[in-house]
C-alpha cells in the first residue's frame, strides 16, 4: 500500500461529531450580536478626499499618465530587440495604412498620414495597453467616410469652381472640415464618458460579443477593400447592408477588373501570409520574427516605381505626398448638429474595437487595462488631434497581435454579434450586441456581492466576520463567498474581489518573497541568491514529479495542484509580518451555475495560487456546478476533483487534516545536512 492510498484511507475514515441546537434563523438570531458600526462624519470623509498626500499624487500621475509607471520598469535588455522589431514592423504597416484608410474616409491620402502620427505619440503618454496598435482603422475611416460623402457628395456644386482640378479639391477641403468636425465631436464625447467613468462597459463587452464584431468588422474591411484590389470603380455604400451591396457593385464590375492591380494584390498578400506561417514555424529559432510588413511595402513601392504601373498599366497610385505638416486649424463646430449621431456611434465604435482587442492582450499577457483611462485618451488622441486636421482613430486589429481564439461557448452572443453587424452595419450592430448581453445579465443575475466567512466558534456554522463580532477565521484559511453564478459578465470581477477582500494575492507574495531573498542576498553577501527562484522549486503532487500528463507503469501523471515552496525559513525574517495562509475556500453554496468563461477563471485561480503554495478549495458545489466544472473540461486533470468539498466545514477539516499529515511528514524527515537555502534552486525539467 502506497502513502497516497494510506493518505485515503486515514482522510476517509476521519469522523467529527457536533452537538448543538438546529440553528433556525430567530435560534440563531439570539446568540449573535450585531457589530456596532461607526461611519465617519462627513466632516472627515471630506478632510479624507482632499488630503494631499506624495501616495495619492503618485497614484494620481499613475493613473492619468500610466507611461511614469512602466517606463521606469523597462526592463531594457529583455525588451529592447522585440520592441525594435515590432516598431519597424508596424510602423512600415502603418504608413500605406494611413494612406489607404484616408481613401476610405474620402478625405486625401496624407490626412492618413497626419493621423498616423498625433494620435499615436498622445496615447504613448495616456494609454494603458501594450500592445495595441492607434491609428487610423478601416472600419472607423468607412464610417467617417460616410458621413463626409453624405455631406459633401461627389456631384457637389462648388461656387467659384473654374476646372475639374480646383472643384476636386474644394470639395476634398470640405470633406477634410467635416472628418475634423466628426473627430472632434467624437473626441469629446469619449473623453466625457471617460471622466464619468463610463468605461464599466467594457465588462459587458464579453469574448463571444468581441469576436463576433471582430469577425464581422473584418468582412467590412475585407469588402472595402475588394474596388481597390480588382481595381474596378464602383460607389461608395454605408448604413445598413452596406457589406452585400458594395460587394455585389464589385461583383457586377468584375469584368473591367485590372489585371496588373490583382496581381500585386495577390502577391503582396501570398508574401504575408507565407511570411507569417514562416515566422510561426520558426518562431523558437528566430531571434525575432522578420518584418515581413516592411519588405511587402519595399517590394509594393519598387514594383509600382519601376513599372510604372500608374501610367503603363492604369493601376490607381497615392502619387506624390506634400512635404512637411499642417498648421494646427480649428474645426468648423457649426457642423456639430448634422454629425453628432455619426459622432456618437463613432466614439462608441472605436472605444469598443480598442477595449476589445486591449482586453483580449492584456489577459495574454498577464496586465489589466483601465477602461476609463481608455476612454480619456481616445477621447485626447482624437479631440486634440482633430486641430492637427486628423481624422478619427482608433485599434487597429491588423497591426496588433492577432486574438487568440479560447473559451466563448457562448455561441447565441456570437451569432447575434456577427449577423447583426455584418447586415445593419457595426453602430447598430454594435448596439443590438450589447442590449441583448445586457437583457441576458438582468435575466440571468443580479450584482452580486462577496462576503469573507468565519467559524461561529464550536459549530460547523460558517457567517460573515464584517457582520458579527463572534465570527472568527480559522488561522491559514480563508473563506470566500459569492451569492451569484461565476460567468462572463463577473468573472474577472470575482477574481478581483477574492484578492481584495481575503487581503491573499499570489502577486503580492511572489513579490514579497523575491524582496526577502534579495535582503538575505544583501545581508550574506552572496548576488546569486537574489535571482534565486521562491517558488516552482519542486514540482510535486502527493510527492509524484508531474510537470506534463505522461504515461508511466500504466499511470498518468498530471501538472500540479500545488506546487510546493522550499521557500527557506531563514528568509522568513525578512517577510512582511502577516498570517501564513495555506488554504483558500470558494464558498459555492450560492453559485447555481458557471459558463465557460468563469470556469477558465476558476482554473486560473487555482493555478495561480497554486504557484505560491495554496491550495483552493470549493465547498458545497452543486450538481450543475459540478456538471458545468465537467463540460468544461476542468476536470482534466483528475487530481481536481479531489478540491471539490461537500461543505465548507469539510474543507476546513480536510484542509487541517492535510497540514497535520505534512507536519508529520516533514518531522519524520532525516535531518538535512546543509540548513542553508540553495543560493541557485532547480527548476523542474520540461
Amino acid at each position: 500500500m502506497d502513502h497516497a492510498e494510506e493518505n485515503e484511507i486515514l482522510t476517509a475514515s476521519q469522523r467529527y461529531y457536533v452537538e448543538r441546537p438546529i440553528f433556525s434563523h430567530p435560534v440563531l438570531q439570539e446568540r449573535l450580536h450585531k457589530k456596532d458600526k461607526i461611519s465617519d462624519s462627513i466632516g472627515d470623509k471630506l478632510k479624507q478626499a482632499f488630503t494631499c498626500t506624495p501616495k495619492k499624487i503618485r497614484n494620481i500621475i499613475y493613473m492619468f499618465l500610466p507611461i511614469t509607471k512602466w517606463l521606469p520598469a523597462y526592463k531594457f535588455k529583455e525588451y529592447v530587440l522585440g520592441d525594435l522589431v515590432s516598431g519597424i514592423s508596424t510602423g512600415v504597416l502603418q504608413l500605406p495604412q494611413g494612406l489607404a484608410f484616408a481613401m476610405l474616409a474620402a478625405v486625401p491620402p496624407v490626412f492618413g498620414l497626419y493621423s498616423s502620427f498625433y494620435p499615436v505619440i498622445m496615447y504613448c503618454f495616456l494609454g494603458t495597453s501594450r500592445h495595441i496598435s492607434i491609428g487610423p482603422f478601416a472600419v472607423i475611416s468607412l464610417m467617417i467616410g460616410g458621413v463626409a460623402v453624405r455631406l459633401v457628395p461627389d456631384d457637389i456644386v462648388i461656387p467659384g469652381g473654374v476646372n475639374a482640378t480646383n472643384g476636386t479639391e474644394a470639395r476634398d477641403a470640405l470633406r477634410v472640415k467635416v472628418a475634423m468636425s466628426v473627430t472632434l465631436l467624437s473626441g469629446i464625447i469619449q473623453f466625457c464618458l471617460g471622466v464619468c467613468r463610463f468605461g464599466f462597459v467594457a465588462i459587458y463587452l464579453t469574448e463571444p460579443l468581441v469576436r463576433g464584431f471582430t469577425t464581422a468588422a473584418a468582412v467590412h474591411v475585407f469588402t472595402s477593400m475588394l474596388k481597390y484590389l480588382f481595381g474596378v470603380k464602383t460607389k461608395r455604400y454605408s448604413g445598413i447592408f452596406s457589406v452585400v451591396y458594395s460587394t455585389v457593385a464589385v461583383l457586377q464590375n468584375v469584368k473591367n477588373l485590372n489585371v496588373c492591380s490583382l496581381g500585386v494584390g495577390l502577391m503582396v498578400f501570398g508574401l504575408l501570409l507565407g511570411g507569417k506561417e514562416f515566422n510561426e514555424r520558426f518562431k523558437e529559432k528566430l531571434p525575432a520574427p522578420i518584418p515581413l510588413e516592411f519588405f511587402a511595402v519595399v517590394m509594393g513601392t519598387g514594383i509600382s516605381a519601376g513599372f510604372n504601373l500608374k501610367e503603363s498599366y492604369n493601376v490607381d497610385v497615392v502619387g506624390t505626398l506634400p512635404l512637411g505638416l499642417l498648421p494646427p486649424a480649428n474645426p468648423d463646430t457649426s457642423l456639430f448638429h448634422l454629425v453628432y449621431v455619426d459622432a456618437i456611434a463613432i466614439a462608441i465604435v472605436g472605444f469598443s474595437v480598442t477595449i476589445s482587442m486591449a482586453k483580449t492582450l492584456a489577459n495574454k499577457h498577464g496586465y489589466q487595462v483601465d477602461g476609463n483611462q481608455e476612454l480619456i485618451a481616445l477621447g485626447l488622441c482624437n479631440s486634440i488631434g482633430s486641430l492637427f486636421q486628423t481624422f478619427s482613430i482608433s485599434c487597429s486589429l491588423s497591426r496588433s497581435l492577432v486574438q487568440e481564439g479560447t473559451g466563448g461557448k457562448t455561441q447565441t452572443i456570437w451569432l447575434t454579434t456577427f449577423v447583426s453587424s455584418l447586415f445593419l452595419g457595426l453602430d447598430y450592430g454594435l448596439i443590438t450586441a450589447v442590449i441583448i448581453a445586457l437583457l441576458t445579465v438582468i435575466y440571468r443575475t443580479q450584482s452580486p456581492s462577496y462576503k469573507v466567512l468565519g467559524q461561529l466558534p464550536d459549530t460547523d456554522v460558517y457567517i460573515d466576520i464584517d457582520a458579527y463580532e463572534e465570527v472568527k477565521e480559522i488561522p491559514g484559511i480563508k473563506i470566500f463567498q459569492i451569492n451569484a453564478p461565476i460567468y462572463y459578465a463577473n468573472s474577472d470581477l470575482y477574481s478581483n474581489a477574492l484578492k481584495r477582500k481575503t487581503g491573499v494575492n499570489p502577486a503580492v507574495i511572489m513579490g514579497a518573497r523575491r524582496k526577502a531573498m534579495k535582503k538575505y542576498a544583501k545581508e550574506v553577501g552572496n548576488a546569486n541568491v537574489a535571482n534565486a527562484t521562491v517558488v516552482k522549486v519542486d514540482a510535486e503532487v502527493d510527492g509524484e514529479d508531474a510537470t506534463k500528463p505522461e504515461q508511466e507503469d500504466d499511470e498518468v501523471k498530471y501538472p500540479p495542484i500545488v506546487i510546493k515552496s522550499t521557500f527557506p525559513e531563514e528568509l522568513q525574517r525578512f517577510m512582511p509580518p502577516g498570517d501564513t495562509i495555506h488554504t483558500v475556500i470558494l464558498d459555492f453554496t450560492q453559485v447555481n451555475f458557471i459558463d465557460s468563461v468563469g470556469v477558465k477563471t476558476l482554473a486560473g485561480i487555482v493555478k495561480e495560487y497554486g504557484d505560491v503554495g495554496i491550495y483552493v478549495y470549493l465547498a458545497g458545489c452543486s450538481a450543475q456546478v459540478v456538471n458545468d466544472l465537467t463540460q468544461n473540461r476542468f476536470f482534466e486533470n483528475p487530481a481536481l476533483k479531489e478540491l471539490l468539498f461537500h461543505s465548507i466545514h469539510d474543507a476546513v477539516l480536510g484542509s487541517q487534516l492535510r497540514e497535520a499529515l505534512a507536519e508529520q511528514e516533514a518531522s519524520a524527515l532525516p535531518p538535512q545536512e546543509d540548513s542553508e537555502p540553495n543560493a541557485t534552486p532547480t527548476t523542474p525539467e520540461a
